[in-house]
């Protein structure tokens, strides 16, 4: 299905912004479509104004729908629709007379011109299913007493309302509960769900007749600064706001209101409220979670690291060569990992931008080697003057793809500091990412020595090269291959899967 921006730019005539007026429009005709339990159908001129396009559709949640099937993207001819042609031409609402039966259930029909500025830019086709009227309630009564101020706001311009929403969760929907007030922030209706959350909140008095400003403010848990101002602002129906606020007990309530003002004088607002109770615990639950995750990774790298700290005192008081190496070896390989679950620990969730882990371990395997004067299968002393880079992008990774994925890198440079360079300022040693959809390719390039001759990747190699295909190939589900550079040394090439 196409989209509405895609609509309006490819077949009418309308600008930027009209187009973000339209966007505002949709953003909120939920709303409208459930206070006039009806149908919403967006059509839009088109270039020629020969036509008009559907842009967008809204079914509403309160009643039965007119339209079984979607109806964005199609295009009636002018004059097929005479209503859309009145309030297009007239800048007026239109309603038909007689309902039209649509596959034998009779739908009342009306045309609300969209208007920004001094031009309608659209019209809102509003089509009731008719099939199960009956004596509506106060409640239905008040729901469509409303729908008509807010359609009249649309015909002469005053609505939507820009920055009149944020864009936070549990935004409150007309079946939470809505309430409406007069022009001097009273309640003169609350449907039963309003009612509910009020005294969810610990209201024990009568809420139709109570000045909804200095209840809420009654309610909520005493504080100053920007929620208590904009508390006052919605709950008493001035300004078009959103806010929340909780009571004592920890209940809360999530609030908008709209003004309204059909006629260019403000006569009221439209309030929709909603108990956010539960949704508030779950996120202090969930941060709780985050909290404790995040520490136990802190702590997790705190002991890594004294392991790391308990080796090298150990390596320093061996004199065998081969014993103090492989010491060495473990130090680079506990600080790989320590360094993920120590960028984990700063995160708020299992995953993390790799290219900050990648280039510590680059720099933590050239100062380690530095320090225990590495010297490769020549004898050249390599250390402190080859610097690895990193070429590419990593992305972000999920925590599982990460810590294997650095002790990976470690070896690798590893391998490449002892076995393959001699030495030089102007060696290479480069590591290249590729991150395409879902596949992750890494290169780790030198200019040394290169393989010796009969070597097999799959089997042959020392400790590092076996750790190496075991996390690539088990944990990783990737594949790695080593192979001698055309123009000398080695290039070892990896690829994976990833999310």
């Amino acid at each position: 299905m196409p989209s509405m921006n895609d609509l309006v730019r490819e077949q009418t005539g309308l600008q930027s912004e009209d187009l973000e007026w339209l966007h505002l429009i949709v953003a909120d005709w939920q709303i409208m479509a459930d206070l006039s339990f009806a149908d919403l159908v967006l059509w839009a001129p088109t270039a020629d104004e020969t036509q008009y396009v559907a842009v967008a559709q809204m079914r509403p949640n309160t009643g039965p729908t007119s339209y079984m099937d979607d109806l964005v993207g199609h295009v009636v001819p002018r004059g097929r629709r005479p209503l859309l042609d009145q309030a297009l031409d007239e800048g007026r609402i239109v309603r038909e007379g007689d309902p039209e039966w649509r596959e034998a259930v009779p739908v009342r029909v009306e045309s609300i011109p969209v208007r920004r500025g001094d031009r309608v830019i659209a019209v809102i086709a509003r089509n009731t299913n008719l099939l199960t009227a009956r004596t509506p309630s106060r409640l239905e009564l008040t729901y469509l007493q409303t729908a008509s101020d807010l359609a009249q706001m649309i015909a002469t311009g005053r609505f939507p309302l820009p920055n009149s929403r944020s864009h936070l969760d549990a935004m409150p929907r007309v079946g939470d509960g809505m309430l409406r007030l007069d022009a001097d922030g009273s309640v003169t209706y609350a449907s039963p769900n309003a009612v509910s959350v009020f005294h969810r909140m610990g209201l024990a008095s009568e809420l139709i007749g109570a000045h909804l400003g200095k209840l809420c403010a009654a309610l909520a848990v005493p504080s100053s600064g920007p929620t208590d101002e904009a508390l006052a602002e919605a709950a008493s129906g001035r300004k078009a706001r959103d806010t929340e606020f909780a009571n004592v007990a920890g209940a809360a309530m999530r609030l908008r209101a709209i003004p309204l003002n059909p006629a260019g004088e403000r006569i009221g607002a439209l309030v929709l409220v909603r108990d956010v109770t539960e949704l508030r615990r779950r996120d202090r639950e969930l941060m709780t979670k985050d909290a404790t995750i995040r520490e136990i990774h802190h702590r997790v790298k705190n002991n890594l690291q004294t392991v790391a700290a308990l080796l090298r005192l150990q390596a320093r008081r061996l004199d065998e060569p081969r014993g103090k190496a492989a010491l060495h070896e473990a130090v680079r390989r506990v600080g790989s990992i320590a360094i993920v679950h120590e960028t984990l620990s700063q995160t708020l969730d299992e995953r993390v931008e790799f290219d900050e882990i990648a280039d510590r371990v680059l720099a933590m395997v050239a100062d380690f080697s530095a320090s225990g004067s590495t010297t490769n299968t020549s004898g050249a002393v390599v250390a402190g003057q080859v610097r690895p880079r990193r070429v590419g992008t990593f992305g972000v990774l999920d925590a599982h793809i990460a810590t294997p994925l650095a002790m990976v890198l470690t070896e690798l440079l590893q391998n490449a500091f002892e076995h393959g360079l001699d030495g030089g300022a102007d060696s290479l040693l480069e590591v290249t990412a590729l991150r395409q959809s879902r596949n992750l390719t890494i290169t780790v390039v030198d200019d040394g020595r290169g393989l010796p001759a009969g070597f097999d990747p799959g089997t042959a190699g020392n400790l590092g090269l076996q750790i190496v295909r075991t996390l690539v190939q088990g944990e990783l589900k990737g594949s790695f291959d080593m192979r001698n550079r055309d123009d000398g040394g080695t290039i070892v090439s990896i690829d994976l899967p990833c999310s």
